[in-house]
């Protein structure tokens, strides 16, 4: 099992510096390269003060130009709020300006927030993905392309620049529900999938989910990944990690209030709200305690067969105790779970 780092762009102080922030993801970017982490994550989002990031290409091509060979995965680019005949010619740039180490996490969308202020009813998203997809797919993958459906009808068309990686960069697409994971294996897809604030039943349902469609798709499933983001951080002792899974609770918070709700926001920042959970309930779930702790609940993940665990370790903290965070996971939990297969490494 190997590890990511999810570069959360989490804004609770609104009176930080925007500057600052994206500054403190590039310095996590630069030392999880460092560190041996196998992939950065960048997250898209609009309108709110949590995962701050409505252009998760440009951050991108930033990341790239600060590091010099770690993979850089959009978890994720939200299809129905983007026109694919644009999308496809900005991943091929950002191909390029990231010298072929961008790859393509790719989902529908969750937050009712969002999708009201786009205009987008949320009961088109799943049709709306389904059919941008296969656009974005065959204008990556092909030229002269023409097209008649819903959403999309032009003819002859063909993106420029072409994509550095032929045909297009690595894709993953983003589910939540087990059948749903199940469906994205089953048809050849990696998988990115989170439990959000769910219990270990829900990590083995899914992971349950994706083995049974990998084996499905018979011999692409053998080299499907599947990669599972969860709010982590690793504490320097146990009253640390009592204030971490604090900040953990209230990052849910707000989480809570766009992803369950309509969402109440004020200037942008999203109010926190009470949810059926204790906080006490809420850190039995997350990866949120000392590195044994952590160790601990990590071996469940890996007997699942897990590949990959993506780390949200910005939940408020300090820039420093997160760097400080990320530098004990890599030294006193990765060693017990990482392998030194190059191929593992490369992710391809």
């Amino acid at each position: 099992m190997e590890f990511s780092h999810f570069l959360s762009c989490y804004y609770p102080d609104t009176s930080y510096p925007p500057a600052k922030l994206y500054a403190d993801m590039l310095e996590q970017a630069k030392l999880v390269e460092e560190l041996g982490f196998v992939g950065v994550t960048i997250p898209e989002h609009h309108f709110i003060n949590i995962l701050m990031n409505p252009a998760p290409l440009l951050l991108a091509v930033k990341v790239a130009s600060v590091t010099s060979h770690i993979p850089i995965v959009t978890a994720v680019l939200v299809l129905p709020f983007l026109d694919m005949k644009r999308l496809a010619g900005e991943i091929a740039l950002a191909d390029i300006l990231t010298d072929g180490r961008l790859q393509l996490g790719m989902g529908r969308g969750a937050f009712a927030y969002e999708f009201t202020h786009f205009g987008i009813p949320p009961e088109e998203s799943r049709e709306k993905f389904d059919e941008s997809l296969a656009v974005l797919e065959a204008l990556l993958s092909d030229e002269e392309v023409s097209w008649n459906s819903k959403y999309y009808k032009f003819d002859s068309l063909t993106i420029m620049p072409r994509p550095l990686q032929q045909p297009h960069p690595p894709i993953w697409i983003a589910a939540l529900a087990p059948t749903a994971i199940y469906h994205c294996a089953r048809k050849g897809y990696n998988v990115q999938t989170t439990p959000l604030k769910g219990s270990q039943d829900l990590v083995q349902q899914q992971a349950e989910g994706f083995l049974k469609g990998a084996e499905e798709a018979g011999p692409v499933g053998r080299q499907l990944r599947f990669s599972m983001l969860r709010v982590g951080f690793v504490a320097r002792d146990q009253a640390d990690a009592k204030e971490k899974q604090r900040l953990a609770y209230n990052y849910y918070q707000r989480f809570t209030n766009v992803f369950d709700t309509p969402g109440e926001v004020h200037n942008g920042a999203i109010k926190p709200i009470q949810y059926e959970q204790t906080q006490e309930q809420l850190a039995q779930n997350l990866l949120v305690g000392t590195a044994g702790e952590i160790v601990d609940k990590l071996q469940q993940y890996a007997e699942l067969g897990i590949h990959e665990i993506n780390l949200n370790m910005n939940i408020g903290a300090t820039p420093i105790e997160t760097l400080a965070s990320i530098e004990r996971f890599a030294t006193k939990v990765m060693p017990h779970f990482t392998s030194t297969s190059e191929a593992a490494i490369s992710r391809r």
